[in-house]
């Protein structure tokens, strides 16, 4: 059975920096496409960013193109979301996702294309 559990979240003031982790079950792990993704209260989820099976490939949202990154420990099964400059549009429940060898940049940024999900943390930044 995949569990994700993420973890990483909280409070921080606009301008400052969080580093999102997800911690994933599954032994094969590094045959997993990873994504992130955050939905807002009363706002449908959106992509955030991904990361493919082989780590050779990331995809980011336009609005967070050059403040977060989304990188892969496949030693330690877990995928992370460094936040830098965060704002606070940026508020949110962060969610990872996993789906088993998808590249497809398309594929990648649809949340229905996932077949696994954490439960989620909540990030908050004040203004």
């Amino acid at each position: 059975q995949v569990q994700l559990v993420e973890s990483g979240g909280g409070l921080v003031q606009a301008g400052g920096s969080l580093r999102l982790s997800c911690a994933a079950s599954m032994r094969t792990f590094s045959t997993y496409s990873m994504g992130w993704f955050r939905q807002a209260p009363g706002k449908e989820r959106e992509f955030v960013a991904a990361i493919t099976w082989s780590g050779a490939r990331t995809y980011n949202a336009d609005s967070v193109k050059g403040r977060f990154t989304i990188s892969r420990d496949s030693a330690k099964t877990t995928v992370y979301l460094q936040m830098n400059s965060l704002k606070p549009e940026d508020t949110a429940i962060y969610y990872c996702a996993a789906d088993q060898y998808t590249t497809a940049q398309a594929h990648l940024k649809d949340p229905d294309k996932y077949d696994y999900w954490g439960q989620g943390t909540q990030v908050t930044v004040s203004s």
